[in-house]
């Protein structure tokens, strides 16, 4: 790639897998390091973040990268499994470089960078931020779509600085095919900072689900950061389990307070799941598990588990419930599993092919008794109702695997298996 090599827009490199020279996929880029230096120079570029398959994310050094073309990076083969650490004199240029208002040193004007181009150095393996793609006009969600235009990396002034207030709607866009498991693990590794600019620009639906894989703390540090009216928004679009957990770890007068913001509904399924201990299937589970009265049938069933927000656990299985249909509901009846809804005519009523044979769980039962139900009768979700026999809601194996994992398993998940690859 020396000589007339190619520039290419970091833009178009999130995401893109890396590949050894075998063809086997090594993981995906999350970010590029780079290093600022002094005298207007170009930074060099330092190398790639690069998502290994256990979501660590490890430093591919650029000498170690042979090929940037096709949509994919291809490697020596030589990866160091290490965890990615920044340091102080590095720059992530997706995290920190994008969406930032620099000044164009010819009139002084403010621009705000969409993209930045890399491109390698003749005859050499070294690597280098050349030309920068900017708007001109004022930031934020609501600016009128100003002149674009490419200049050199020479060319602005600002990077060094500390920018209150950065944008991050170009940041954002890199995030539009990623699952909320992989944002969420990008936003793990921003600065505080970086990550409350990011989760502004999120949409409130969007900030939820990457909020609920994040650690407990994160959401803690994200949801301060948030203005009391949205960041009650964000609790409403959260599963209530999974608020009812975030909520748990505010004092008592700020989780009363966003409370009370919240829609009557949504506050009323989160304080009934407040008032379980953590650890019991009543702390555990979802109140919005799929619910439907004796008299609907297959087709009904089916319709409801197409939802595409649902998650795949809950789509599992519909609950047969008497009227009401929203949790606490009437007498449970049955569980009717997903393989026997797509064995049986679309007429059929739910009723006579519920699962009756099931015992549910009371809301007490502790976190042991319901991972033993859900090996023993090999389910992904466990029906939860009170003494009169209503069904109150749902544990999911995904919730389950929550609280039996170490907290710092986003950190340490896979280690083993790494750790003996790499010997």
């Amino acid at each position: 790639m020396a000589g007339g090599a190619p520039r290419i827009f970091v833009s178009h490199l999130s995401g893109v897998p890396v590949f050894d020279p075998a063809g086997d996929q090594v993981g995906r880029v999350r970010d590029l390091v780079a290093m600022l230096r002094v005298g207007g120079r170009p930074p060099r570029l330092l190398g790639l973040v690069v998502e290994v398959v256990s979501r660590r994310r490890i430093f591919l050094p650029m000498t170690r990268v042979t090929g940037v073309e096709s949509g994919q990076v291809i490697t020596t083969g030589v990866v160091n499994m290490r965890r990615f650490e920044q340091r102080p004199t590095e720059r992530l240029v997706l995290g920190e470089l994008l969406d930032r208002r620099v000044t164009l040193v010819a009139t002084g004007e403010e621009v705000t960078v969409l993209d930045v181009a890399i491109q390698q150095l003749p005859a050499r393996r070294d690597w280098e931020i050349d030309k920068i793609f900017v708007r001109k006009g004022k930031g934020g969600a609501l600016r009128r779509r100003g002149e674009t235009l490419t200049v050199e990396w020479s060319a602005v002034t600002g990077f060094s600085l500390e920018e209150e207030g950065q944008g991050a709607e170009n940041l954002v866009a890199t995030f539009e095919q990623m699952r909320p498991a992989d944002v969420a693990n990008v936003l793990h590794h921003l600065t505080p900072k970086r990550r409350a600019e990011v989760a502004n620009a999120l949409d409130d639906d969007r900030l939820a689900d990457v909020m609920e894989e994040l650690p407990e703390d994160e959401q803690v540090e994200i949801l301060g950061k948030l203005k009391e009216e949205r960041a009650a928004d964000v609790l409403e679009a959260m599963d209530p389990d999974d608020a009812a957990d975030l909520l748990s770890e505010l004092p008592e007068d700020d989780k009363e307070r966003l409370l009370t913001l919240m829609q009557p509904d949504d506050a009323a399924d989160v304080r009934r799941l407040l008032s379980y201990e953590e650890n019991t299937a009543g702390g555990l589970m979802t109140t919005e598990p799929i619910v439907l009265r004796p008299d609907a049938t297959v087709a009904d069933a089916l319709a409801r588990v197409r939802q595409s927000d649902l998650s795949p656990a809950l789509a599992a299985q519909v609950y047969v419930c008497r009227p009401p249909d929203e949790t606490p509901t009437g007498k449970y009846l049955g569980t009717v599993h997903f393989q026997r809804l797509l064995r049986d005519p679309p007429f059929t009523l739910v009723s006579s092919i519920a699962d009756t044979g099931l015992p549910p769980l009371r809301p007490d039962a502790s976190l042991p008794a319901v991972t033993s139900y859900l090996a023993a009768y090999n389910m992904v979700a466990v029906p939860v109702v009170d003494e009169s026999g209503s069904l109150l809601g749902a544990v999911t194996v995904d919730d389950v695997l929550d609280h039996l994992l170490p907290e710092d398993w986003r950190e340490t998940d896979f280690h083993s298996e790494e750790a003996v690859r790499g010997h």
